[in-house]
């Protein structure tokens, strides 16, 4: 049985990564067999060439990092409120008349339209990319959240009031833990928009960061590094996805694995 289970794990793993052999070959074969200049479209081989070139100069671990830390300082405003916002809602009636239609209104607000008015009222340093990223990452939280709390069990409820709990036990102690799976799926979605809107601030008003890399590689027709860069950013979407779903299994195993509970 462990055997089988080994070879299962081993099969998914190989499975993902066959695949983007596959797809970087086909990309190479017709790169080279239909002579296509790199200016349009370079072969992989050339961009791992710059790839190596500037990781190995500083330039993607240093704009990378700063991207990071934009990326986890507006996420982490963006959890703390949105966590208590929504909860504040879901506990509460009052407040959720008072909150539903502001979000209502603002949730489907494009946020890079925010962009402009931000460096107006901000300018282009820091803080107007942390709240870019907070501003962004804070619905997705907030709602789900407050849709988690909503959701809870009413037999679960029931069950608490039966055995004696007050008002403030079964909110923390069943409705909060209720909430987890709903709140970690907000956290997933507020971090990849968080992502997003961090590189597009930084392509719009930064000198540092992957999104800044990205409009001048493109301004100066450098195709490569405009590859390299992306694909930079899809190995942090990756690393970050991962180490989301290790934190969830670590904090709230219940949440990541239903059948765990």
């Amino acid at each position: 049985m462990a055997g089988h289970r080994l070879a299962r794990l081993a099969r998914d793993q190989a499975l993902p990564l066959a695949a983007v052999i596959v797809i970087f070959a086909a990309w190479e074969g017709f790169v080279r067999l239909r002579g296509i200049q790199p200016i349009y479209l370079p072969a992989p081989s050339a961009i791992a060439v710059y790839l190596y070139r500037m990781t190995a100069d500083g330039t993607f671990p240093y704009h990378l990092g700063v991207t990071v830390l934009r990326i986890l300082a507006g996420f982490a405003v963006a959890a703390v409120t949105g966590v208590a916002a929504g909860l504040l809602m879901g506990m509460s009636r009052i407040v959720a008349r008072i909150a539903d239609p502001l979000i209502a209104a603002l949730y489907p607000l494009p946020k890079v339209s925010l962009i402009p008015l931000l460096i107006i009222w901000l300018g282009t340093g820091e803080p107007y990319k942390v709240v870019i990223s907070a501003v962004t990452a804070f619905f997705p939280i907030v709602i789900n959240t407050y849709v988690g709390v909503r959701q809870t069990d009413p037999g679960l409820i029931k069950a608490a009031q039966d055995l004696g709990a007050n008002l403030q036990q079964i909110q923390f102690k069943v409705m909060i833990p209720s909430a987890v799976p709903s709140i970690f799926a907000g956290f997933t979605l507020g971090m990849g928009v968080s992502i997003i809107l961090i590189v597009a601030a930084e392509m719009i008003g930064g000198q540092s960061g992957i999104g800044f890399l990205l409009i001048h590689a493109g301004q100066v027709l450098e195709t490569e590094k405009v590859f390299a860069s992306l694909i930079v950013l899809a190995i942090l979407g990756v690393v970050v996805t991962k180490v989301q779903e290790w934190v969830n299994r670590r904090v709230a195993p219940w949440a990541a694995d239903p059948e765990a509970a």
